[in-house]
């Protein structure tokens, strides 16, 4: 037979729809619960002071006794050895205030209520997303005020193309940090068209808003391309990829060292986006679809995932001393890493870099591109660009 916490189980279930209901202006009591575990007679034959101990306990809980929650709805009952019984059928809840008391959610109804007014009256085109996050909305209790400010100016200026700390919104910088999940999801609901990158959680990156953002750095290898003089650069991403430099050739490598001791070489710049897997930074660079791209990393199972990781944004990409010519030079200088990586299928290489990638995973080995002689790499480099 149920007891006084399988009903509260019951009930709190229907808390969000209960919420929703009232966003709806729909009625939700009365409301019973009828599957409440049937007495059958050997019940009453055989345990019969357990089951008065039960339905003691269901009743000093009910509405009769405590004066709200749940009312014991009951039926006589006749059974043929022991007679009849006043046996309860159903639980019902006669209204939301005997519903609200019983479940222990009177604070959070009245936050729910004037957080509910608040936000109609100030933005009411977020009644829907009310009725999908009733519960997001007493979550913030307290913070409304603040987060419609912000809700607002983002409905006048959905781009405004500033840093957080800039925005003329009389609240402190650290507000909208704090409470950047709801405030996304607001914004994604009122100014979808806005959304400048779906994938990102930092509002800043979301939106059209300034931020932090990852540096590229530039190192010019042909003087002829200088920029203001300068041959070694560090810009925002932006502004990379808004670029353009009047050069053929671009060296990616994957470690820093090597990247800037490249030598001089014909129309060609070399650029560093953090290294590893950071090349990810360059995939909407658009102007490098137009260039031939070089890149050189490790000879290690990791290398070649970078360099099928860049063939996905720029499929032209082409290795550079990632063979089984150059391992075989430098092997004295390979080593034994640790965790062997699983087998996978990197579809953007060749036969032969497949081939050189299964060694590699196969014999765990690993030969950094620092590891090779500065000398090698630079006729290696000035041969393939001259």
């Amino acid at each position: 037979m149920i007891s006084p916490n399988d009903i509260k189980v019951q009930a709190l279930k229907w808390w969000k729809p209960f919420l929703q209901s009232h966003l709806k202006g729909e009625y939700f009591f009365p409301r019973n619960i009828d599957r409440i575990g049937k007495i059958k007679s050997s019940v009453v034959r055989e345990n019969l002071s357990e089951l008065q101990s039960q339905l003691e306990d269901l009743y000093k809980n009910s509405k009769e006794k405590t004066g709200f929650g749940y009312i014991v709805n009951k039926e006589d009952v006749h059974f043929r050895r022991t007679g009849s019984h006043s046996l309860p059928q159903s639980i019902s809840f006669e209204s939301s205030e005997d519903y609200i008391a019983f479940i222990g959610k009177k604070k959070e109804w009245n936050s729910f209520l004037r957080s509910c007014n608040l936000i109609q009256n100030e933005i009411p085109q977020l009644n829907e997303w009310m009725l999908n996050n009733p519960l997001t909305v007493i979550d913030n209790d307290g913070k409304w005020a603040g987060v419609i400010n912000v809700c607002k100016y983002f409905l006048a200026n959905p781009r405004p193309d500033l840093y957080i700390r800039q925005l003329p919104i009389d609240l402190h910088t650290k507000f909208i940090e704090q409470n950047e999940a709801v405030i996304i999801s607001l914004l994604d609901f009122l100014i979808p068209n806005a959304v400048r990158d779906s994938s990102e959680k930092c509002i800043g990156k979301r939106y059209q808003l300034k931020y932090d953002e990852p540096t590229v750095r530039i190192s010019i290898l042909d003087s002829q391309l200088l920029i203001g003089g300068l041959s070694d650069i560090r810009i925002p991403l932006s502004e990379f990829e808004r670029l353009e430099i009047n050069a053929d050739n671009i060296v990616i490598t994957e470690n820093k060292m090597n990247f800037l001791a490249l030598p001089e070489l014909p129309s060609t710049i070399a650029i560093w986006s953090g290294g590893g897997f950071l090349i990810s930074y360059l995939r909407n660079t658009r102007w490098l679809c137009e260039r031939k791209i070089f890149y050189w990393g490790d000879l290690d199972t990791y290398g070649f995932l970078i360099l099928h990781q860049m063939r996905t944004y720029f499929a032209q990409t082409k290795s550079v001393m990632m063979d089984k010519e150059t391992f075989e030079l430098f092997k004295e200088e390979g080593v034994v890493t640790g965790k062997r990586i699983k087998s996978e299928v990197l579809s953007s290489l060749d036969k032969n870099e497949a081939e050189m990638f299964e060694f590699l995973r196969t014999n765990n080995l690993r030969l950094e591109q620092e590891k090779i002689r500065q000398e090698f790499a630079d006729a290696f480099f000035q041969q393939l660009l001259s």
